[in-house]
């Protein structure tokens, strides 16, 4: 069977570039029904000028959500363009450096609320307004679904990257949290755990960096970067009805990096 998401309503944030616009890409081409949420209000204009044009159901929305207003604008500007909320991405995260030993450095902060407070928070209001559109549901009848973007770092990580690791890592365990809890009304939670994959972070710091490039495919078995679509594919799976038994799970897509143990010659 395969993955189909036609006519299902979905908003995808962080969907002006990157691995969240190539998730919202995706789910036009499929038949859903999407609205592109990020700050980047330009960006957002000239995607859903594209995907209109070519058929596509797309409308954009821009937005800061880490604004407690901003959500609740959000799901009705939803609800108000296409009558409900089926999936929900949540694509907008952020990757910030930082010094382990500074306890002045607003980081850890930072990372948190944009990558964990922000997701559950949303995630918390699309849950209620998909129960409450679904009321008369069977009980073992599924009404919608959330896909969260993580990253491998929650499980291996490096010292300038404790803040966004520990971002991560809350974020896995919140996954699986609210799978548990939305299990009942019919709702799944599953993540994406990226890594060697060019989303828009990467290609930032690749342009300052291109040594990194090369480090990034020799840490990689596949020996390649992944494409943003090819994390974008495995959210819209988990987002259709080919993964209806599937929730609290974190899916990764990183080439095989995760597996590696990067000491150069046996040590055990």
């Amino acid at each position: 069977m395969a993955a189909s998401v036609a006519g299902k309503s979905v908003i995808v944030t962080g969907a002006a570039n990157g691995v969240g616009l190539a998730i919202a890409r995706l789910f036009v081409q499929n038949g859903a029904r999407v609205v592109l949420a990020d700050m980047d209000e330009e960006k957002l204009q000239t995607e859903v000028e594209a995907m209109t044009a070519s058929g596509g159901q797309a409308q954009a929305y821009s937005c800061d959500l880490r604004e407690k207003l901003s959500i609740n604008n959000l799901i009705a500007m939803t609800i108000d363009h296409f009558d409900r909320v089926d999936v929900l991405v949540n694509a907008s995260r952020q990757v910030i450096t930082s010094d382990p030993l500074d306890s002045g450095d607003d980081g850890f902060d930072a990372m948190m609320h944009q990558n964990v407070t922000v997701s559950l928070r949303l995630s918390q209001a699309v849950a209620r307004r998909m129960i409450q559109q679904a009321k008369d549901r069977e009980p073992t009848e599924e009404i919608g679904a959330i896909v969260n973007l993580s990253s491998i770092a929650a499980r291996q990580t490096l010292p300038e990257l404790v803040s966004f690791s520990i971002a991560s890592a809350a974020l896995d365990q919140m996954t699986r949290s609210l799978a548990v809890a939305f299990a009942k009304h019919g709702i799944r939670v599953n993540a994406v755990a990226l890594g060697s994959i060019m989303s828009g972070s990467l290609l930032e710091t690749l342009g300052d960096n291109e040594d990194l490039r090369e480090k990034i495919i020799n840490a990689t078995p596949m020996g390649r970067i992944g494409e943003a679509a090819e994390a974008g594919e495995v959210a819209l799976f988990l987002a259709s009805d080919c993964a209806s038994f599937m929730t609290g799970q974190i899916v990764t897509v990183d080439g095989g990096r995760s597996l590696l143990d990067r000491l150069d010659q046996p040590g055990h």
